[in-house]
């Protein structure tokens, strides 16, 4: 796969509010369908099995085609499970982005949730940086069918893009969007951000 940055094009969904980070990049909170988001990746709440069945990961084969869950069952047949630190990538079938980045986050019961669900969003940041990618649009990963509280997955979700950041001031990826379907969540995440980073 090459590793040189697409034009990316502005957010379809609705922004709800818009930062600049310590490191120069820009994050984006927005409610809207992922799948439908031009940017030069976006990630996938995947399961370690890339077996793309219900939620997030679901929304995405549909609209993007078989194509996304057979280079996924390509993927784990030659590197193995994929954990919550080392995604997975595919090409996006369909979709307006150039790729899928597979993160695997925690299922709430399991023990060590938030530091796993930290993992699994550093994980994807840094393997969109890693390819050069310039934007990447991330859903609110474990919240849905695999039951993470929202409000304690605001929290780790936005600390972990801060930390990435500013670890990264000089990071290709200069375009972080967060896409919420819901409502509620959200306003949830939006009120985390405005905590963290006051308009």
């Amino acid at each position: 796969m090459a590793s040189i940055p697409v034009d990316h094009a502005d957010p379809v969904s609705e922004i709800i509010a818009e930062r600049s980070l310590p490191g120069g990049q820009t994050l984006r909170l927005a409610r809207g369908d992922l799948t439908q988001e031009p940017t030069d990746a976006i990630v996938n709440a995947a399961n370690s099995h890339l077996a793309h069945g219900g939620g997030v990961a679901g929304a995405i084969v549909r609209a993007g085609g078989r194509r996304i869950q057979d280079e996924s069952h390509s993927w784990v047949r030659q590197h193995g499970l994929v954990s919550h630190d080392r995604p997975a990538i595919t090409s996006a079938g369909n979709l307006p982005s150039r790729y899928v980045i597979h993160a695997v986050g925690p299922v709430w019961g399991e023990g060590d949730e938030p530091a796993k669900l930290s993992a699994a969003v550093k994980g994807a940041l840094e393997l969109a940086e890693q390819r050069g990618l310039r934007s990447l649009a991330l859903p609110a990963i474990s919240t849905g069918i695999f039951g993470f509280p929202k409000e304690l997955a605001a929290e780790v979700i936005l600390q972990a893009i801060a930390d990435f950041a500013e670890a990264h001031p000089q990071s290709s990826l200069q375009d972080i969007r967060l896409v919420l379907y819901d409502q509620a969540g959200a306003q949830i995440f939006g009120k985390e951000l405005a905590g963290r980073w006051p308009p």
